[in-house]
């Protein structure tokens, strides 16, 4: 079994097991579960953006050039993700549920978490065919943005009337898409090359769509000086970590 496997494997089950960070949901007071997600996701959107702009565009650049291919691979990584977002929420409902109107919220959870862990595989073992520490960083940058999300996911899971030990173990399951997803990657029987070359552009217009659309926005919702300074302090770190890893 080759490094870039072996690596890849590790990462992945990793990912999976950060499903069980849902757990925090309810083992810890909401006050300190608060500032907990703040600093994580103030560190993923650092973290991610630091990863785009320090790994991947430099090795892409490094590997296969800046092409105009490349800048429509990475448009299309954004338009993507904007896409599956959607269509991931077309079926959000305002109605309140009723005898005849049942809202399918753990399902349409679940099968969100899946998707969305399969392309967390996909983009893990393609950063991992470009170079083992490309692949590292990307691993942190997804496992940051990784725990607020399954958290999120668990809780739903709980509002929508699940036992707590069931809803530990479909999340569980459900995470395990991310080994599918670079299992996908690793015995597609493309080269390296082949992979590094689209799969890149587009995990970088996935971060940049994740970064910038989903956790930055979230963060501008808090406008207090001291919680933003710390807001501020945990994005340079989340870059400071990429920048360590260079």
């Amino acid at each position: 079994m080759t490094p870039i496997w072996i690596y890849t494997l590790i990462s992945v089950l990793i990912i999976s097991l950060l499903s069980f960070a849902g757990i925090l949901v309810i083992a810890v007071k909401q006050s300190y579960l608060k500032k907990f997600l703040l600093f994580f996701v103030s560190f993923a959107a650092g973290a991610m953006l630091g990863d785009v702009f320090l790994h991947l565009l430099p090795e892409l650049a490094e590997e296969h050039g800046l092409t105009l291919t490349s800048s429509m691979l990475i448009l299309a990584g954004i338009a993507g993700f904007f896409v599956l977002e959607k269509i991931l929420h077309w079926r959000h409902c305002h109605m309140s549920a009723t005898k005849d109107h049942h809202h399918p919220l753990a399902t349409m959870n679940l099968v969100g978490d899946g998707i969305h862990n399969l392309i967390d595989g996909i983009l893990i073992a393609g950063s991992y065919m470009l170079s083992i520490p490309v692949g590292i960083a990307t691993t942190i940058a997804v496992a940051l943005h990784e725990i607020p999300q399954e958290m999120g996911d668990f809780g739903v899971l709980l509002h929508a009337g699940m036992k707590v030990k069931k809803a530990m173990l479909f999340n569980f399951l459900i995470s395990l898409t991310s080994a599918l997803g670079a299992l996908l990657v690793l015995f597609s029987g493309l080269g390296a090359e082949t992979v590094t070359q689209y799969a890149i552009p587009v995990t970088i217009g996935g971060f940049l769509y994740i970064a910038n659309a989903d956790l930055i926005p979230e963060l501008h919702k808090e406008v207090k000086p001291k919680k933003s300074l710390f807001q501020l302090i945990s994005f340079l770190a989340g870059i400071g970590i990429m920048f360590i890893l260079l």
